[in-house]
């Protein structure tokens, strides 16, 4: 789950996984103290800041975009990837010299590195002060008073029933226009390579008329476009019965007065027709024709589908615990193209090197990515992270070198793909909503169509943020589409 909009050539593979948001506006209400808090990861843990900001402005915080002047500072974390962690415990150094000369500085790490190392971080190598995971943040108030009093302050319980439903986030780093509204939380697919389950937990979904009323919110603040979390948005399910928590036990207790994601994506269409709707991640697993038939019935559900792939060799699939074939994943893509349209546009992550992947396997990956041809990619070479089914149970055998290599043919590949996908556009009409000015002229604005491709394009007269323009597409690079409001 990561966020896709980069007026650039191509997203390189540490800016997918090591990316930070950092609070952009400053509010000062006269509370008395500041908080400053930076994300890392995936577009769950920017909306689980959300949820922070809103439980510690209750508390009597004020934000702040300058981390010297704030009275705690938060940093909420990714495990994905090493290089993400080490990033964090770079930025925590940096804290750290200024707590030397201002020590009633309260510095707290938040998220899925706080849920990974638990006391580690707050009581070996004393660098932090607090720690909280990521279903823990209704205990932030308790756990800032307790770190302040100097005392030990840590909560990384995992719940099986959290989703923060009740709590309506604070939106950080805002345009206005665009926002994120998680739907549930947790996972239950144990891929061998992954942390997410035991760094966030057991699946759960959130009471659809939760997220529908926020939706309507969003809407009448002027939003025109949600998306909807999920580790794996297809595999929502909620039930009316308090006793069932997560697909798993509504499945087995054969309940049929459930919600799936289908109905679900056409709960919020119907919020509004100027109420884009999008959704991330997919899982090829659990994606059904249902949801494609949605889209399919409702124009404002963009055609764009974050559907991972992984490898694109069935025994390293198999070795990895993704649950589908090569085969069953090019069903999917094939069921997209019929259903929705060869207009929406696909992007996938892919991992080079997996243990034991072989150079024929890998020319595998190529072969599906021919086949193919994704509009971009999150691409990476494998990371082995502790705790994980791999590392305990499989050799990182293939060696570095390698990894890079076949990482690199992946990634040259990908910049080919994007510029022939984007090539095709050229000469036609979209809708784009305006979400800002292009990151290379304030003449310009910035926007994307429906199959989530940047749209830059000269600036018409009486234009704004936020409202939605028919622009024809005359150029194009590898990742932007250029154009002229018509």
């Amino acid at each position: 789950m990561k966020q896709l909009i980069k007026d650039i050539d191509i997203l390189q593979p540490e800016e997918a996984q090591a990316c930070e948001v950092k609070i952009s506006k400053e509010e000062d209400t006269g509370k008395g103290r500041k908080f400053y808090i930076e994300s890392y990861g995936c577009q769950m843990n920017f909306s689980d800041s959300e949820i922070v900001t809103s439980i510690l402005k209750e508390e009597g915080f004020d934000t702040t975009s300058d981390f010297t002047q704030a009275d705690l500072i938060l940093l909420n974390t990714c495990s994905i990837r090493e290089k993400a962690e080490q990033t964090v415990r770079n930025r925590l150094k940096a804290f750290n010299e200024i707590k030397e000369e201002k020590p009633a500085i309260t510095i707290g790490i938040l998220g899925c590195m706080a849920e990974r190392l638990k006391e580690k971080l707050l009581e070996e190598e004393k660098i932090v002060d607090l720690v909280a995971g990521p279903d823990a943040y209704r205990d932030m108030p308790r756990l800032v008073n307790e770190a302040q009093g100097g005392e030990k302050a840590v909560n990384t319980f995992l719940s099986r029933e959290e989703t923060y439903a009740d709590i309506s986030p604070i939106r950080l780093n805002s345009n206005g226009v665009t926002a994120f509204i998680s739907i549930m939380r947790g996972c239950d697919n144990m891929c061998t390579f992954c942390v997410v389950p035991f760094t966030r937990g057991r699946e759960r979904s959130r009471d659809p008329k939760s997220i529908v009323r926020e939706a309507q919110e969003l809407f009448d603040k002027g939003y025109r476009e949600v998306t909807l979390l999920g580790q794996n948005v297809d595999s929502y399910k909620w039930s009316p019965n308090e006793d069932l928590k997560g697909k798993a036990q509504i499945e087995k207790s054969g309940e049929t007065d459930i919600t799936s994601f289908a109905q679900l994506l056409e709960m919020v269409a119907k919020v509004h027709p100027d109420l884009r709707v999008r959704f991330s991640t997919s899982h090829p697993m659990d994606m059904t024709d249902d949801v494609l038939y949605a889209m399919a019935k409702y124009e404002n559900i963009c055609e764009y589908i974050h559907l991972p792939v992984q490898s694109g060799n069935t025994r390293v699939l198999e070795k990895m615990n993704r649950g589908y074939t090569r085969e069953e994943y090019m069903e999917r893509v094939d069921a997209i193209k019929r259903i929705v349209g060869d207009e929406c546009g696909i992007s996938a992550d892919v991992i080079a090197g997996f243990c034991t992947e072989t150079e024929e396997e890998h020319q595998d990956t190529i072969s599906l990515m021919e086949e193919v041809k994704f509009d971009f990619s999150y691409m990476f070479h494998y990371s082995e992270r502790p705790g994980t089914p791999a590392a305990k149970k499989f050799e990182d055998d293939v060696p570095l070198a390698d990894k890079k290599r076949r990482l690199n043919e992946i990634i040259s590949l990908q910049k080919e793909h994007g510029l022939f996908r984007n090539q095709q556009r050229v000469g036609k009409t979209y809708k784009v909503l305006i979400e800002g000015n292009s990151r290379r002229s304030d003449e310009q604005w910035m926007g994307r169509n429906s199959a989530n491709i940047v749209v830059v394009f000269d600036k018409p007269e009486g234009s704004k943020v936020g409202e939605y323009y028919e622009v024809k597409v005359t150029d194009c690079t590898g990742a932007t589409l250029i154009g002229e409001a018509i």
